[in-house]
Parts: structure tokens; C-alpha cells; sequence
């Protein structure tokens, strides 16, 4: 029909737009350059415009194509999305994850694969995050965040208790009797200022001054510990697979803080059975 919508033309363009160039296109599409460029060509007359400029190392979009390319593209992946859905004749589900690195390094990843077997039609998509996350506005079903869990647009479910200790390689923890000494130590820091404030008050000597590097993640902190010889104020609850291969010790028994690790969602969402499966999961592996 006269009217019909150029499906395979538009998804000629989509991906030579996303690739700006039609050889790649050719080999995602399975076709060959020729074709895609055919296709585009196509698209291009039925429109009336003009989709690229060809330059010497490929394909420059036009204005016109960069709005068709807006339009389009989220569009292309809500069909792959829904087509994966049904393929291999059962229905799947997804769910989208967003995590702090340390908690899917330390304990989710190692795990995974037990949920995948026991749950095969979920497909879990995990995203990791530095503790900042939008659960409303970046299509997320959960977030796993570390903190005191008062997130006041979010349903906070505590997993994990993990307050924080002081970590550091063996050879450094011979030069530390007492706590006191950590003073001429290299003391590396998070993004969170108040925390080795904290873990002196716990220990009952005076504070002094963290100087080392600040970083937004206890999994960057261990590797710069093992790296550097410094000394890390981290939830050591983590690092079981470092401690138990002798990379990094705990030297005092001294723990701060009340914070843990907090599967959290959006207050104003109807929990998914495909959320709850994974709700279920998590909570039952912890308590066991």
C-alpha cells in the first residue's frame, strides 16, 4: 500500500545512525552495505530529506535525521525488548537493578547464578551506581543503596548490617599495636567526611586528619589499600574473599557507624510479581 510505513528502511537508518556508518550496519542487520544504503535511500525519498552527509569516515547525520533518530530509537528498543520477552517459546520477564559497586562485587555477583537457575524466565539487568540513584526517573524496579536507610521517596528494606572497620595489608598492620598509631598512616576516605571521625570516637583516641584520596566506593578503596599499603575505613562485611586470602587483615576489633546495605523502591509503584520473586530471593539468601 501507498501509506505503508518502511519498517526495514527506518531500521536501515536507526542503526546507521547509531553506528554512522552503513558497513556496520550492514553486519548488526546481517545484509550488506550495499542494501542498508539502498534502504536509507529509500527512507530518504519517501520523506522528501536528506538523512546524511557522507564524509570520508562515514556518515554524518542531518538535522532532520538527528530528530527521526530521537524519535525512533527508544521505540526500536521497546519492540527488542518485547520480541526477547517471547523468545525460545517462553515468556520472560526482566528486572532492572541498580547497585552500589562494592555490595555486587562483595556479595551480589558471586550469587547471581543461583537466582538464575532457580528463576530462568527473569532476566535481571544490573546497573551499578555510587550510592546516587533515581529510582522514579531512571526506570529502575530496585536500587540497593548503603546507608542509614531514611530515603524518604523510597520503600527501604535493610539487608545487611555493616558498620565500618579499619582494613589494611599485613605488613602495614605490624606497625599498628594500638589504635592511636594509625595517626602517620596513609588513611583513605569515601565521599562521606564524618566517618573516620566516627571510627575515633569509637576507639577512644583522639582524631586526627584523614589526607589520603577520597573515593565514592569501598571496592576502589581495598584496591588501592592492596595497591598502596594504605589503611581503609570500609564495611569489611564485603571483603570476605580479600580477608580470607590474606590480602588485607582487620588489626582492631573496632566497628563504627550503624549504616548497611538497603534493597529500596519507589513508594508510589505497585510491586511487580516479578519484584517480589527477587525481593523473596535476596532476603532468603541473607537470612540463610
Amino acid at each position: 500500500m501507498k501509506n505503508d510505513i518502511p519498517l526495514h528502511a527506518l531500521r536501515a537508518f536507526e542503526s546507521s545512525a547509531r553506528h554512522l556508518n552503513f558497513t556496520k550496519a550492514g553486519l548488526e542487520l546481517y545484509v550488506s552495505q550495499a542494501a542498508v544504503s539502498q534502504q536509507v535511500r529509500l527512507l530518504e525519498e519517501k520523506l522528501g530529506i536528506t538523512l546524511f552527509k557522507r564524509i570520508p569516515r562515514g556518515l554524518e547525520m542531518t538535522d532532520e535525521a538527528r530528530m527521526l533518530f530521537a524519535s525512533i530509537t527508544d521505540e526500536f528498543q521497546k519492540i527488542e525488548k518485547a520480541y526477547r520477552r517471547f523468545e525460545g517459546g517462553s515468556v520472560k520477564e526482566s528486572l532492572t537493578l541498580s547497585c552500589v559497586g562494592t555490595f555486587a562485587l562483595g556479595w551480589l555477583l558471586p550469587k547471581i547464578e543461583k537466582f538464575r537457575n532457580l528463576h530462568p524466565s527473569v532476566e535481571i539487568n544490573i546497573q551499578t551506581n555510587n550510592n546516587v540513584v533515581n529510582v522514579a526517573g531512571e526506570g529502575i524496579d530496585f536500587a540497593i543503596r548503603y546507608g542509614s536507610g531514611n530515603w524518604i521517596q523510597t520503600h527501604n528494606q535493610l539487608l545487611i548490617n555493616a558498620p565500618l572497620t579499619v582494613l589494611c595489608r599485613p605488613d602495614t598492620a605490624k606497625r599498628l599495636r594500638n589504635p592511636s598509631d594509625i595517626a602517620g598512616e596513609n588513611l583513605l576516605r569515601s565521599y562521606r567526611a564524618d566517618e573516620w571521625d566516627s571510627w575515633f570516637s569509637a576507639a577512644n583516641v583522639n582524631p586526627v586528619r584523614a589526607n589520603g584520596p577520597v573515593f565514592d566506593s569501598s571496592r576502589l578503596i581495598i584496591d588501592a589499600v592492596i595497591l598502596t599499603g594504605g589503611i581503609a575505613l570500609v564495611p569489611d562485611v564485603m571483603f570476605y574473599h580479600e580477608i580470607s586470602r590474606g590480602l588485607i587483615v582487620r588489626p582492631f576489633d573496632i566497628y563504627a557507624g550503624n549504616d548497611g546495605y538497603w534493597l529500596t523502591w519507589q513508594r508510589t509503584r505497585k510491586m511487580t510479581q516479578t519484584m517480589q520473586i527477587f525481593q523473596e530471593w535476596i532476603q532468603g539468601e541473607i537470612d540463610h
